[in-house]
């Protein structure tokens, strides 16, 4: 269904429960003057529950126009509308005024439309850096816009998760740069789990996604598959597996429990569990002619985000990760949970601060005959590996700690790795580069008179490591000495590194994505495997207390590996370098800052062979 429909305004009326509860809020629409004559197109489709659900495409038609023939490349980022909702749990009680007077003074205050951004990604482009089209989402807001898929090739769905809704929506990219909806799942449909969070797309088209959080409803349940789980509810323990078709329709779900529990002295859950679990997946990637997945478990999210105790439990933060059995899609069987092993500085810090503290996210090998995956650490700021996903028990070695990349990045950091909040991480295609996105410490994390780290990107050289094959044994890193300067032998060493936000603590990247596409002399793009840029998103979760400054960066990536910031990636406001999402007017109206959390390089149908 397409039709024609006028823009998004924000309400001007509203109550506590819709500002401060992610729920159902609609919205209406009105013009912008910041953007003129745009485009309004709406595609929409009727969801299990018989409502409409809907993209809504603000094309900018100045930009469009200037396309001049010029066969293009788009930058997709997903995001969100900044507002109440957003405040930290620890500061709703300094919210000014009541929420009648005081609420248009915080943030943006009532909740707007969740969007993709399309940007123009073409380097030479007179709209380059631009946002040509902003893709409103609806009838739903406040989705907390999370993670997209880590690569996107030709005739892929884009699968695009809402963290707080349990919600996935399924995006089709082959007109860009306006975008339809192919169908939304909506948390009936996945019972299981809650808090859904990163994609990994099939070559079939299909995907595989990552629910955080428990069974939306506290008590047992049963999976198709016959196996029964204890769950302490919405956005806590354990999560799930979900496998969606091309239009988002959910094809199975799969517990990510062991039917005999975790270690109960790793494994904290609120409220307790009878079986205690760290099931909490979170990255996401597959080998498929391995015929294995691996997850990373990251924390039981609703405590790291919603409770107003500061650090329950170091915890509630997990050291673990999963590998899967994916020969039937719709069967995956969990073979194996794998304790990453803590390193030379465990005792250092606040156990919250282990090397193997918040696995954050695992990247697979990619060439025949690699077998090997990478996980990373968010709070215990450490890169760890395994040569052998397909083995019955993988051993996990710590081989790179964030502190050795520290100097490198910007030359006043210090070189500890502990809460470096490293987010994304991802190997390139011909498996020679292992890229990484970290935001750095914040003032004051390990101590009184900590000073912080700036953070930003950095790649390791990982053939040496990857070349020594399925058997190789060990060591990592061993020592304080290796961890703040590299482990030496076949272990990574940091090929680039560029600083984001350089001298502001803890204000780096915490999402990436690589340009994995190249334009031939007949104007056609195809992949390649050496990717020529980067693009990170300095957004994590705002209720978290850790918010960035919601800016969007390109970085031009050598065959080296070097890495330095696109300075032509600018800001069309404010012409300062990379794109600020923190601005009073979208194409879809004067909505005010947002935030962007994830990205992807895309390119329309016809243009791409």
């Amino acid at each position: 269904m397409r039709l024609k429909s006028p823009r998004w305004r924000k309400p001007l009326i509203g109550v506590a429960a819709a500002v401060l509860a992610a729920g159902a809020v609609t919205y209406t629409g009105s013009e912008t003057s910041a953007y003129a004559d745009v485009q309004v197109v709406t595609d929409a489709k009727t969801a299990s529950d018989g409502k409409q659900y809907w993209v809504q495409n603000h094309l900018v038609s100045k930009d469009i126009d200037a396309r001049s023939g010029q066969r293009k490349e788009w930058l997709l980022v997903w995001a969100g509308d900044e507002n109440v909702a957003d405040t930290a749990v620890k500061d709703v009680k300094n919210l000014p005024g009541t929420i009648g007077g005081g609420l248009n003074k915080v943030k943006n205050a009532l909740p707007g439309p969740d969007f993709l951004a399309v940007i123009d990604a073409t380097k030479g482009s007179p709209s380059y850096g631009k946002v040509v089209n902003t893709a409103t989402v609806g009838p739903l807001v406040e989705n907390e816009p999370h993670h997209m898929q880590y690569v996107w090739n030709k005739g892929d769905t884009i699968y695009a998760g809402a963290l707080f809704l349990a919600a996935t929506y399924a995006f089709d990219a082959t007109a860009l740069p306006a975008l339809k909806l192919k169908g939304v799942s909506l948390p009936t449909q996945t019972l299981g789990g809650s808090v859904p969070d990163a994609y990994w797309t099939l070559k079939d088209g299909t995907s595989y996604g990552t629910y955080m959080g428990g069974p939306v409803v506290p008590g047992p349940y049963t999976y198709a598959n016959g196996q029964t789980v204890v769950s302490n509810g919405f956005a806590g323990s354990p999560g799930e597996l979900v496998h969606f078709g091309r239009n988002g329709e959910v094809l199975s779900q799969t517990s990510a429990a062991t039917p005999q529990g975790d270690n109960a002295k790793l494994c904290d859950n609120l409220p307790a569990l009878g079986q205690p679990t760290c099931a909490n997946p979170h990255g996401i990637q597959a080998r498929e002619d391995l015929n294995t997945l691996v997850t990373s478990d990251y924390a039981e999210p609703r405590n790291i985000i919603l409770d107003p105790v500061k650090q329950p439990s170091p915890y509630l933060r997990r050291p673990t990760v999963r590998t899967w059995d994916i020969s039937d899609r719709d069967k995956p069987k969990l073979k194996a949970v794998s304790c990453l092993p803590t390193g030379p500085r465990a005792n250092d810090y606040d156990p919250l601060y282990r090397e193997d503290s918040a696995v954050m996210e695992t990247t697979v090998t990619n060439l025949p005959g690699h077998k090997g995956a990478f996980a990373e650490s968010m709070q215990g700021g450490a890169v760890f590996y395994t040569p052998d996903i397909t083995a019955a028990e993988p051993h996990w070695y710590e081989v790179f700690d964030d502190g050795a990349a520290f100097k490198s990045i910007y030359g006043n950091n210090d070189s500890i790795g502990a809460s470096s909040n490293g987010g994304w991480i991802q190997t390139s295609p011909d498996d020679r580069f292992l890229y990484r996105a970290i935001q750095g410490r914040q003032k004051g994390a390990l101590g009184a008179d900590d000073p912080g780290t700036t953070g930003g990107v950095y790649v390791l050289d990982i053939q040496k490591l990857v070349a020594a094959g399925p058997n190789w044994a060990g060591p990592g890193i061993q020592t304080k000495e290796q961890a703040q300067n590299g482990g030496g032998g076949v272990l990574p060493t940091v090929a680039g590194a560029a600083p984001i936000n350089p001298g502001q603590p803890g204000a780096g990247p915490h999402w990436g994505t690589y340009d994995h596409f190249v334009q031939g002399a007949d104007g056609l793009y195809s992949s390649t495997g050496q990717p020529t840029r980067l693009a990170v998103s300095d957004y994590f979760v705002a209720r978290s207390g850790l918010d960035g400054d919601h800016k969007v960066t390109m970085l031009n990536l050598g065959p080296d590996g070097k890495v330095t910031v696109d300075s032509g990636f600018k800001d069309e406001f404010t012409g300062q370098v990379g794109i600020n999402f923190n601005r009073k007017s979208w194409p879809h109206g004067d909505f005010g800052n947002a935030k962007p959390h994830s990205e992807l390089f895309v390119v329309a149908d016809s243009d791409l062979k």
